[in-house]
């Protein structure tokens, strides 16, 4: 009978986790609130009564677990095992995370960045699969990425490379700031929450507001997000529609960047803001070759990411399950 492997998703919001096939079937899941506001001796102390629990569960009686996989929003030194100041985890700073998870449940133990572990899943088991050479970037309230060579993940030499949403695309003293406290990365421009911010700061320079746009708020359109302007896209509302042109153009800006330096089989792109769907792939499509030397960026299939509700667990089993020598 096949072992399983318990994936771990730790995410600011909520953590969440199942039981995992060597073929990439979840095979149970489940998932809890972080409650990283309570400290980390709180919300430390539910991941790992969540785990046992996953753990108690009568399939993982009944097959052996082999290990546990652990995926959190970085920066996270995969060598070491080692979490530092990830921004969404209150105390959660230059956490030994792999030793304290093998200490405890005494099984292998491997961990890594969230973005890492999901581009992973995709080059597995999504919309990767079969490709060698894979550029993952999750688009949401940040972006993050991940690059998979030769169905591996890239760390570089500290663990942490691929960090493509803080990448600069303008420097100009007007540039916007990000997260992260640096101005002008992509993320502070083209992730959802702040291409929201940038639409809604349109709106107010306008003498009036779409119909669309007061429809899909219910009037409230000063709490206007990403969801929203595609809603408003698909009524066809050109205020939004110019939104999800912009946004895609400068991804695709970024992202031929990408395809310059790492010159990809394939380029996979999920989180929220890829659900808008083709308007925006179409923008991106038409941007990147314009972006690149390479004359063969028309040719690289950009794609919406195949494993999204479960990506996190599916990607933190993954770096247990990935095989050695995929060629």
């Amino acid at each position: 009978m096949e072992e399983l492997v318990l994936g771990l998703d730790i995410g600011g919001t909520k953590i969440a986790a199942g039981l995992v096939s060597p073929g990439g079937t979840l095979e149970t899941r489940d998932e809890i609130p972080t409650e990283q506001e309570k400290g980390f001796e709180h919300s430390f102390g539910r991941m790992t009564r969540f785990v046992d629990s996953i753990l108690s569960h009568p399939l993982a009686r009944k097959r052996r677990i082999s290990g546990i996989g652990a995926c959190a929003p970085g920066p996270m030194d995969p060598a070491r095992g080692i979490l530092y100041n990830p921004p969404n985890l209150l105390g959660w700073n230059n956490l030994p995370l792999r030793s304290l998870l093998e200490e405890r449940y005494s099984v292998p133990v491997r961990v890594d960045n969230d973005a890492n572990a999901a581009g992973l899943a995709e080059a597995l088991w999504g919309a990767g699969r079969g490709f060698r050479h894979i550029f993952y970037a999750t688009v949401s309230t940040g972006i993050g990425t991940g690059i998979i060579l030769d169905r591996k993940i890239l760390h570089g030499k500290n663990g942490f490379a691929a960090e493509g949403g803080h990448m600069t695309i303008q420097f100009e003293d007007t540039a916007a700031r990000c997260n992260c406290g640096n101005t002008g990365c992509i993320e502070a421009y083209a992730s959802g929450t702040h291409a929201a911010r940038r639409a809604r700061e349109k709106l107010r320079g306008l003498d009036r507001v779409p119909e669309a746009i007061l429809k899909v708020t219910d009037g409230r359109w000063e709490d206007l997000t990403m969801r929203h302007i595609a809603e408003a896209a698909r009524m066809g509302d050109a205020f939004s529609l110019a939104v999800i042109e912009e946004t895609g153009r400068l991804l695709g800006v970024w992202l031929g960047g990408i395809v310059s330096l790492l010159d990809p089989d394939i380029i996979v792109l999920g989180g929220g803001v890829a659900q808008i769907g083709e308007p925006l792939f179409e923008a991106i499509r038409r941007e990147v070759p314009a972006r690149t030397i390479n004359p063969f960026a028309r040719d690289t299939p950009i794609v919406k990411a195949a494993l999204e509700k479960d990506v996190g667990i599916l990607g933190a089993a993954a770096l247990l399950l990935a095989p050695e020598d995929p060629l």
